[in-house]
């Protein structure tokens, strides 16, 4: 079982950078790809970004590529997603999420979820 929780969120002006944490419990951690989704009021939770278990491959959607980055340090059990050039089309609660699939870009195949974290991006 693995219990994860989200940091980091807020309120920033576009063009602004933030940077969610998210702090994993279970000692096979490094076994997981891990994921951040996020969601906007009547809309579908939506893919963001995902990293393999060794960090040697991830995965960007289109909308953030270039400007979001994903990293995780498994010594420590922490995903980061570094966010920058923010726009408030990125406002949305987000989630991370893990799986034991190699690819993590669908979110049918995650089963372990924290519970989100706000971020609002100004115009």
């Amino acid at each position: 079982q693995v219990q994860l929780v989200e940091s980091g969120g807020g309120l920033v002006q576009a063009g602004g950078s933030l940077r969610l944490s998210c702090a994993a419990s279970g000692r096979t951690f490094s076994s997981y790809t891990m994921g951040w989704f996020r969601q906007t009021p009547g809309k579908e939770r939506e893919f963001v970004t995902a990293i393999s278990w060794s960090g040697g491959n991830t995965y960007y959607a289109d909308s953030v590529k270039g400007r979001f980055t994903i990293s995780r340090d498994n010594a420590n059990n922490l995903v980061y997603l570094q966010m920058n050039s923010l726009k408030p089309e990125d406002t949305a609660v987000y989630y991370c999420a893990a799986t034991l699939s190699t690819s993590g870009t669908l979110i049918g195949e995650y089963y372990y979820w924290g519970q989100g974290t706000q971020v609002t991006v100004s115009s």
